[in-house]
């Protein structure tokens, strides 16, 4: 599957849990380790939480899982590493203020519009 594919079928299903402002972040050339970042955020732990959940289930339909989990618990911060597409899924505050899109204000943004 190719990576952008990727990054809208995480978006797809993030979309799925209602989640706010998602973004895709062009990487490739600013990083080595991924392509893509995908982040969206949501007003609370629980969401944060169902969102990732919903990622997880929709590609492991698709055999597709992840290698990497953090920040599950708390619902602060989930990160879900799929290699070459890194999802990142934020409640609002804390999106706010780790501003990802102004630490990698290079990579080319693009919106997503389900």
């Amino acid at each position: 599957m190719e990576t952008m594919e990727l990054a809208k079928k995480i978006c797809k299903a993030a979309d799925g849990k209602k989640a706010d402002n998602i973004i895709i972040m062009d990487m490739r050339g600013l990083m080595f380790s991924t392509d893509y970042f995908v982040i969206c955020n949501a007003p609370t732990a629980t969401q944060v939480r169902a969102i990732a959940d919903n990622v997880e289930e929709e590609l492991d339909k698709e055999k597709i899982h992840f290698s990497h989990k953090e920040g599950y618990h708390e619902g602060e911060w989930i990160l879900l590493d799929y290699g070459d597409v890194v999802v990142h899924i934020f409640k609002n505050e804390n999106r706010e203020y780790y501003a990802l899109e102004k630490l990698w204000g290079d990579a080319e943004i693009t919106n997503y519009e389900g």
